[in-house]
């Protein structure tokens, strides 16, 4: 079975060397670069499984990486694991806005960077759906098989992740899915993990379904439910 290839993004030689030695005990394929210019001229050469990109790099920073990224055609679904320096709330929040899958603070452990990488790879794997039928709901269809969504007659381009939270949405119309729910089922995490991660990925898959997305309706201090 070929290794899952990891890129690391990273200016600091410390952090490479200590994310390189976990990643490879992991039976990971590892490679880094030192700056963003030098990321966006790899992925066109071999696109990685999954990228670990650090926010604060010299020159292109994260945000310009992660724009660059999804910029090209085979890299939208590529997933993107953010590092952010401690505090910076907002700048996680814009990194997830932009197409990142999911951040990690440093100081970091590796053993939590490694579940969470694992279970984004997790979630980008097709899987066997309960139902291989077609699922419609108002102007939404979703062919699980394809692994497609059109709203009315217009192809939605989603990540496997919005993928799954709008299906696990129709799947149960008019029922509250908790944020540690979806947290627990669709980001495969332990409901003690950051929950401000499903509220950015909902207002993302809502901002792609245009005025359809106005259906997924916000339960306060609860989580989210899709209108019957």
């Amino acid at each position: 079975m070929a290794r899952e290839k990891i890129l690391i993004v990273e200016d600091d030689p410390d952090i490479v060397k200590l994310l390189r030695y976990n990643l490879e005990k992991e039976n990971f394929s590892v490679r880094s670069v030192r700056s963003g210019e030098e990321a966006l001229k790899i992925v066109k050469e071999e696109t990685p499984d999954l990228i670990i990109l650090d926010l604060m790099l010299p020159g292109m920073d994260g945000f310009e990486v992660c724009k660059g990224l999804k910029k090209n055609p085979n890299c939208t679904s590529l997933p993107i694991l953010m590092l952010t320096a401690k505090g910076e709330e907002v700048d996680r929040v814009v990194g997830l806005e932009l197409g990142a899958d999911d951040y990690v603070t440093k100081p970091f452990s590796p053993r939590e960077l490694i579940l969470r990488m694992k279970a984004i790879l997790r979630r980008g794997k097709p899987s066997v759906q309960k139902s291989s039928g077609v699922l419609m709901k108002g102007d939404i269809t979703i062919d699980s098989e394809r692994h497609e969504v059109l709203i009315g007659k217009k192809t939605l381009e989603l990540t496997p992740l919005e993928f799954k939270l709008l299906l696990t949405f129709v799947e149960r119309a008019g029922k509250v899915q908790t944020r540690d729910s979806l947290l627990n089922e669709i980001w495969g995490y332990d409901s003690d993990m950051d929950t401000r991660t499903v509220d950015t990925h909902v207002k993302r898959l809502r901002e792609k379904m245009g005025r359809t997305g106005s259906l997924i309706e916000t339960v306060r201090g609860i989580g989210y439910r899709l209108k019957e």
